[in-house]
């Protein structure tokens, strides 16, 4: 029998070519699309999960109580991992960590090599807490000598070109205050791509704390603190212990500490008022929600393509229930039929995903590959399977249903459900496909936006870089110099960069303010000209000035600081600073230094030269030829040091890496799903000429022209789609008016976004169905009301 049927589906086939090569297009691109994001999604779930004891291991989280709310921080005090080992039972082991950013390098030397690295301070307990294979040195015994490091397989392998080589070695390390010579005494395996935290040296934490004692007590946070729970231990019951440890060890900070496992620092890591809102995970859920959409826009038009060539089947179907074919059987043919589409469609997919995959990664950041081992294969088949039995169940039972008596008759059962039942899958395809479009939209009017604001500063042809090795000593003479170069129009240092990564205090105080009052103020500093290279905009009072001699007394805020103050003319009105006293010398207006999703922060800025960055500002139209120039300077003061240098504006731009992928995949995907719905739309377009053959044939006796039979059938497909626009119109508007709320600064809800992407619809629609609408208007009346 399977033979049978087997044959019995060859034949259908051949037969309806037309229809199963649209079936295979469309199956084939809507499994490609959902096999991709699938891909997308693992990956993304698998973030941090590799550590052996993932579903015990927990970062410790700090919540602080301020006037304007409560803020979640993942830094706590230096002794709270040791406090937490030993106090609470529950805890089985802890480490602290200083996590150094990863744009702040040093540099490694050994003889004449040497390599830009980035460097990670851990407790002893490090290799006993987390997962990193340690290739060489005891996990028990390294981490414990200050003058010790530990080296990553790769940087081993690139500065003595083996790992075994580098053991016992004495390396140079020049990084700020810890600069010197260190002993390798392990070597371990460089974390996965799919860690967050990436790093090429460890060093003992002993080491950090000797250069930074105030970071020894409760007063400071800089350090992250992990745990592991013993077995069977309830994360709800140790919370509730943890609340009053901050109140007993540290008053001051008016806080409370929690644990969050520590694989969902990189999915779940926004937190709103203490409570967590989302992260990373809400693209996880929207693509899944895109995939599970194409999938079924792709199931259903293989229901209506289908069954829209019923009519030609229906003596086969009355034959073989007259020859005593039972229902089941019939079912089960047509359901094989439409499991056989799916798995070629499979493979077909497999090949689209396999020449996309390269493209796909570089819009994603990926480094996505089709391994088929036993998860991906059964993945895979799954998807094969469940599209083969959703798209081919309404067909098996639909075509089986069918009496032999009145089919044999070339007549069919017509049931205003059925008929419903195909517009309103057109309807949910071309609904979904005008939400896409809507946010397509939306997204690219925002991240516009994003990139014509302006920031309060000017970014063009700005650069920066570190301020390290035998630099920092004579920086003030390097900038004297690189100011002379044709082409830089000025130079400067900072301390931190204009994208969120900066210092903050509570400790400010002036004259009228509470002692209730707790808010945090930026700390941005540099030198004399920071402010004029960045073209910041002066409210009142003045910058600073080297011709009025030492600035270090002195400041300058924004105007939200000045709103914060409460001065009503804050020039020359004194604060206290760390229990020093400032003055106030100018107002510039609010400039962004964090994201757009963030409101402007009160902050002020320091005159301390010889700053963490170096800027310098170039003339546009001559930028790689002064770059060239800065670089040779730049080497004849920094012998041995590479010149790794970044835009502003470039990493302006990264701060909304996300949202610009997250713009092209939605692109790329409502094509795909506006493609497929096409499809269905055709499907639908042709099942109905079908029926109406009889009536078209009659209508043209009747003197209708084709124009008008046309127009007849466009007509009923206009309204399918209009009730589409209707449906996905305000389901689009609460979808993108949600995801514009999470920026403090978003662009407006304009109607033309809306009736554009309806329009679109529309004129897809009209194309579709011309199509179909035009083959049957030309169609001989005479063979259309011809009997057999």
């Amino acid at each position: 029998m399977i033979k049978h049927h087997l044959l019995i589906i060859y034949r259908s086939f051949r037969k309806f070519r037309g229809t199963f090569l649209v079936n295979v297009a469309g199956l084939s691109v809507g499994l490609a699309a959902t096999l991709l994001i699938c891909l997308w999604v693992m990956d993304e779930l698998s973030v941090d999960k590799f550590h052996e004891h993932n579903d015990r291991l927990f970062q410790v989280m700090m919540n602080i109580e301020r006037p304007e709310g409560i803020e979640t921080n993942p830094s706590t005090p230096e002794p709270t991992a040791k406090t937490l080992l030993e106090e609470f039972a529950e805890i089985e082991n802890a480490v602290s960590v200083i996590q150094v950013p990863p744009r702040i390098k040093g540099l490694l030397s050994w003889e004449n090599k040497s390599i830009k690295a980035r460097q990670q301070f851990a407790g002893k307990e490090f290799f006993e807490i987390f997962s990193y294979k340690l290739l060489h040195g005891s996990g028990t015994q390294v981490l414990r000598d200050k003058n010790q490091l530990l080296l990553s397989d790769e940087m081993a392998i690139r500065l003595f070109g083996s790992a075994e080589a580098a053991l016992g070695k004495t390396v140079e390390w020049n990084g700020g205050q810890y600069t010197g010579s260190y002993s390798v005494s392990g070597i371990f395996e460089r974390a996965p791509e799919n860690s967050t935290v990436q790093f090429d040296v460890l060093f003992c934490l002993d080491l950090f704390t000797e250069k930074n004692p105030s970071y020894l007590g409760w007063s400071n946070c800089a350090s992250i603190a992990y745990v592991i729970l013993k077995e069977e231990t309830s994360v709800t019951v140790i919370n509730e212990k943890l609340k009053g440890l901050m109140k007993a060890k540290a008053p001051a900070w008016n806080s409370t500490i929690f644990l969050r496992p520590y694989a969902d620092q990189y999915l779940y890591n926004t937190y709103e008022n203490g409570v967590r809102t989302g992260g990373r995970i809400a693209y996880v859920k929207l693509f899944s929600l895109i995939a599970c959409f194409i999938l079924i826009i792709a199931c259903v038009n293989f229901m209506n393509l289908t069954t829209a060539k019923t009519a030609q089947r229906l003596k086969e179907i009355g034959v073989r229930k007259v020859m005593g074919a039972r229902r089941r059987t019939l079912a089960f043919q047509y359901l094989g039929e439409s499991l056989l589409v799916s798995f070629l469609s499979l493979a077909v997919a497999v090949l689209i995903v396999d020449l996309v995959l390269p493209e796909f990664n570089s819009i994603t950041g990926k480094n996505l590959a089709l391994a088929f081992d036993i998860r991906i294969i059964l993945l895979f088949c799954s998807i094969a399977l469940f599209t083969g039995i959703i798209s081919g169940s309404y067909p098996a039972l639909y075509l089986s249903s069918f009496n032999p008596a009145m089919v044999l008759r070339g007549k069919m059962h017509r049931a205003l459900g059925e008929l419903w039942t195909r517009k309103g899958l057109v309807v949910f395809q071309f609904a979904v496909s005008i939400i896409l479009i809507v946010a397509v939209v939306v997204v690219y009017r925002q991240l516009g936006f994003i990139q014509s604001k302006n920031l309060g500063y000017n970014r063009d042809n700005v650069i920066y870089f570190p301020n390290e090795g035998p630099l920092r000593k004579n920086l003030e003479s390097f900038l004297t110099e690189v100011k002379r170069i044709p082409g830089v129009v000025n130079a400067s240092d900072l301390s931190f960069d204009l994208t969120g990564e900066h210092a903050g205090t509570y400790s400010i105080r002036w004259e009228g303010k509470r002692p209730e009052d707790s808010v945090s103020f930026a700390n941005l500093a540099g030198d004399y000209d920071v402010a004029g290279i960045l073209e910041l905009q002066l409210k009142e009072g003045r910058f600073f000035s080297q011709e009025t001699g030492n600035e270090s007394a002195n400041i300058i805020i924004n105007e939200a600081a000045a709103r914060i103050i409460g001065f009503t003319e804050p020039v020359g009105k004194a604060v206290r600073i760390w229990e020093k006293e400032k003055q106030i010398i100018g107002v510039v207006k609010d400039f962004h230094f964090e994201s757009l999703y963030e409101n402007v922060k009160p902050c002020f800025i320091q005159c301390m030269p010889n700053q963490r960055n170096v800027l310098v500002k170039i003339r546009a139209g001559v930028v790689p030829e002064t770059l060239s120039q800065v670089e040779k300077l730049y080497k004849t003061y920094n012998a041995g040091f590479p010149f790794e240098y970044r835009f502003f504006d470039d990493d302006y731009q990264r701060l909304y890496t996300a949202e610009k992928r997250v713009a092209t995949l939605a692109a790329y995907f409502a094509a795909i799903a506006v493609m497929i719905s096409c499809l269905g739309l055709f499907a639908l377009a042709a099942f109905t000429a079908e029926k109406r053959r009889k009536e078209i044939g009659i209508r043209k006796v009747l003197g209708s022209s084709e124009w008008g039979v046309v127009l007849l059938l466009s007509a009923d497909f206009t309204g399918t789609v209009l009730v589409s626009v209707m449906i996905a119109l305000p389901l689009s508007y609460f979808i993108t008016s949600h995801w514009l709320d999470s920026f403090a600064f978003r662009i407006g809800m304009e109607w033309w976004y809306f009736v554009s992407a309806g329009a679109i619809a529309l004129l897809v629609a009209w194309f579709t169905v011309a199509a179909q609408a035009v083959r049957a208007a030309r169609v001989n009346p005479v063979k259309c009301l011809k009997e057999e």
